[in-house]
């Protein structure tokens, strides 16, 4: 018998195939009464692909207009602009074309064009006199908003926003759930789009998320299920990337193992403890927000099999699950011996894919690794609910990892 669990529902549509922009995009726009539909991108994508030109072909006179200059990472200064930018246009639909970078700017933008205070009041909150962070509720209703990426990102689906902006000591952190897209349009031709560095490290960071929640017992059925089917959408594809990235139901399937893999969390992942299986989020965040060259998912790749065998005790039944997944358990395998074939056997696929495993290939110092560390303590995602008490050992945990990924 199921025990008793609970479950969420987010309400989006879901478009996958081969020209769903000129079949569904435009009937998307009008169930949001849409008139006046703008779309954000960033300058490839307007310049070295014909997405922009299809969308407003499809929309007709819907089409509002387009800003094309988001930066990567998704700077505030750019995201300002495409704010105003949207507002002139009488902006009364978002379309985010691209990755994660795009995708993230967009909801930033929605919250911009609603919320009448400061950003920097609206943005996560660190207290100084080192009390709890805490991130404003956006109570504001927001523009709906219909994702077309590029990528296989995690970014597709979620609510959670962080902008860089260099002015600051830490990103700007926003938490919206009113941000999450009306619709997700997974167009083939627009995933052929993603150039070869950009699919592999949106893939990997899929991939790995997806590899450590295979840890975990399932917390609900509805969470099993969506967590198996997502492994099996992307573990052949991402194991043979080279191959299979030109074919593009390949790269859909990736994009949906993105999907499904964000559902499962959503409806019970991120409740479960931590495991040495899911690798160390703050420290693979800090990493690439302090060498952007370093993208999200070879950052996660890096220090993957470093953050298993630094674990200091590692559960039996979690090493089983993940080494079945993978292909290199065998009966009598101690947690342990269990644990090290799995390091072994990421650290193989990551070097098939041409990745670093070791931070010392990185355009990186040893110098820089204190660094690293001390950022890990300036992201909600990975501290909410820690204490200023809690940072400094943090912070010795993740230079820990950095040390042994050297």
């Amino acid at each position: 018998m199921t025990a008793s669990f609970k479950a969420s529902s987010f309400q989006w549509r879901l478009f996958a195939g081969s020209g769903v922009i000129e079949s569904d995009l435009a009937a998307a726009s009008r169930r949001h009464e849409a008139k006046r539909a703008f779309v954000i991108c960033s300058p490839s994508i307007r310049s070295r692909t014909d997405l922009v030109t299809r969308v407003e072909a499809t929309l007709g006179n819907r089409y509002a207009g387009c800003f094309d200059g988001i930066e990567n990472d998704s700077t505030f200064r750019s995201v300002t602009l495409a704010t105003e930018a949207a507002r002139d246009a009488g902006a009364d639909l978002l379309i985010a074309i691209g990755g994660g970078s795009v995708i993230v700017a967009t909801r930033a933008v929605a919250i911009f064009l609603a919320e009448t205070g400061s950003p920097f009041e609206l943005m996560t909150q660190y207290p100084e006199d080192g009390g709890r962070p805490y991130s404003p509720r956006l109570m504001a209703p927001k523009l709906p908003i219909i994702n077309i990426p590029t990528t296989p990102t995690s970014a597709m689906n979620r609510a959670g926003t962080g902008l860089k902006n260099a002015e600051l000591d830490r990103r700007m952190e926003y938490f919206d759930p009113k941000t999450r897209p009306q619709s997700i349009i997974i167009d083939d031709d627009a995933l052929m789009t993603a150039p070869w560095p950009l699919l592999r490290s949106t893939a990997t960071t899929v991939y790995c998320s997806v590899i450590g929640s295979t840890a975990h017992a399932p917390s609900n059925p509805l969470v099993d299920a969506d967590q198996s089917q997502a492994f099996r959408l992307i573990a052949p594809v991402y194991e043979n990337l080279m191959e299979a990235s030109e074919d593009a139901g390949h790269r859909r399937n990736l994009a949906l193992a993105a999907v499904l893999q964000n559902r499962a969390e959503d409806d019970g992942r991120r409740l479960v403890g931590n495991s040495p299986f899911n690798g160390d989020y703050a420290v693979s965040t800090a990493l690439h927000l302090f060498q952007p060259s370093i993208g999200q998912g070879d950052s996660t790749a890096v220090l993957m099999a470093h953050v298993i065998r630094l674990a200091d005790q590692v559960d039996a039944d979690q090493s089983r699950r993940v080494a079945s997944a993978l292909g290199v358990w065998e009966e009598g395998l101690s947690a342990d011996a269990a644990a090290e074939r799995v390091a072994d056997k990421l650290e193989a696929v990551f070097r098939k894919l041409g990745m670093a495993t070791r931070l010392r290939q990185l355009d990186l110092n040893q110098d820089d690794l204190p660094g690293i560390a001390a950022e890990t303590v300036k992201n909600f995602n990975a501290i909410a609910g820690d204490s200023k008490s809690d940072e400094k050992a943090r912070i010795d945990r993740s230079l820990r990892v950095l040390e042994a990924a050297w």
